[in-house]
This record gives C-alpha cells, sequence and structure tokens, in this order.
C-alpha cells in the first residue's frame, strides 16, 4: 500500500521543544536510518500526538516527551533492519509501538496493530488517521480471539514471556514466518521453556540511543521453517 501525502497538523508540530527534534535526529543517525522529511515530520507527529493523549488517557508510563523519543521511536526503530516482511502484526501493540514507527520508515509494509484495550487502539486509529498512513491497520480484539493468519512476521514488545507469546500467537505467522520478540536482558530462562516446535533462528542486541536499558531482539520460527 501506498502512503498518503498528508502530514500532522504543524501546531502538533509546535509545541514541540527543539530538544525533541534533535534527539530524534541525532537517534536515526546513530541507527544509520536514513528518513525522508514527510517520514521525519511524521515521527514527530506521533511524538506530539502521544504526549497530547497521555495527560488525559494514561497511555504509557512514559511522562517526559524527550523519554518518549528513546523508548518508543527509537526503541521501536532499532528493529528495522531485522523486519523482511511484506506482511507484520505487532500484538500487543499498546499505543502502536513498535508497530507505527516500522509503517512510517516501511512504506511498502503492510501493518495490522492488535490491542485489546480500548483507549490505545483509539490513540492507534487517530494517529493513522492524523498522520496520514494508508499501510497500518489497527484491530481491538484479544489475539486469542483475532481471526487471521499468513503473516510474514509476529512482533510484540509488551507480552510477558516468550511462552506467552508464541503460544497465543501461534497461528498468526505463515509456515516460514518469523516472530520478533524484543526483549531486555534476561531471556535465557525463557528460551529454554520455549513451546515444542519452535526454535531460535537469530538474537541481536539492540544499541537504542539515549537508553540505558539492555535490549535484544530474539527471531524465532517454527521448527521447519526458513
Amino acid at each position: 500500500m501506498s502512503q498518503r501525502a498528508s502530514l500532522p497538523a504543524s501546531r502538533l508540530l509546535e509545541k514541540l521543544p527543539a530538544s525533541v527534534e534533535k534527539r530524534l535526529d541525532q537517534g536515526l543517525e546513530r541507527l544509520a536510518i536514513g528518513v525522508s522529511e514527510q517520514q521525519r515530520r511524521r515521527l514527530l507527529g506521533l511524538v506530539a500526538l502521544l504526549h497530547k493523549w497521555n495527560r488525559a488517557y494514561n497511555l504509557t508510563a512514559v511522562r517526559d516527551v524527550d523519554e518518549m523519543v528513546s523508548r518508543h521511536l527509537l526503541d521501536s526503530a532499532a528493529v528495522l533492519p531485522f523486519v523482511r516482511a511484506t506482511t507484520l502484526i505487532d500484538v500487543g501493540a499498546g499505543p502502536g509501538f513498535p508497530g507505527l514507527v516500522l509503517a512510517m520508515l516501511q512504506p511498502e509494509l503492510e501493518v495490522t496493530l492488535l490491542d485489546s484495550n480500548g483507549k490505545k487502539v483509539r490513540f492507534q486509529r487517530q494517529a493513522i488517521m492524523e498522520l496520514g498512513l494508508s499501510n497500518v491497520i489497527a484491530t481491538q480484539a484479544r489475539v486469542q480471539a483475532f481471526d487471521g493468519g499468513g503473516f510474514d512476521q509476529v512482533i510484540s514488545r509488551a507480552f510477558a514471556s516468550l511462552t506467552d507469546f508464541v503460544s497465543l500467537t501461534r497461528g498468526l505467522p505463515a509456515a516460514d514466518g518469523e516472530w520478533l520478540a524484543m526483549k531486555g536482558p534476561g531471556a535465557d530462562d525463557e528460551l529454554e521453556a520455549l513451546p515444542a516446535g519452535v526454535a531460535l533462528k537469530q538474537r541481536h542486541r539492540l544499541e537504542v540511543p539515549f537508553a540505558d536499558a539492555e535490549r535484544q531482539l530474539l527471531i524465532l520460527t517454527p521448527e521447519g521453517g526458513e
């Protein structure tokens, strides 16, 4: 799908402190991610919307707008080199991370955001509309009740354990699909408890600019998949 040419309202961007733009620009440079001016404005528009909505709806525990850039935008962008999909579903997407950021950075990617929380899905839909994204669908449903599958990649950074993530999404990836699990440093015990029929394909340390916490990406595949 293509993305419409609309850009977020300038009034939203005008309210952002200069430090936000600087942190985003420096962070993307450290990640070696080049963006167009439209993509840059959309990313800034997303953090402006999140900051505005968060005051009323408590979408994220991160209150500081500069921290939102590092802990949401740049954390999401850090997995971009490992997104090789045409179709991707972000399970437990919350207010839309990492799915919204990946959709902005990779316009040819078709992204489905899945979450059961009504206010977070309403924010997703507002962001999709205001930022002019036509390659994202926001769906409110419990993962157990979601009727769909055949995705190239299934990603999440919100599930409590790898076992829950894989078990609850077992029907979502294609036969040669992958799970992308964004985790902290302590995932070894979770890997040992992986359900039968699932294998660790790759493990990557994520260097997230301006973030102190260690991050890693675990790429899992159905055994017998590529």
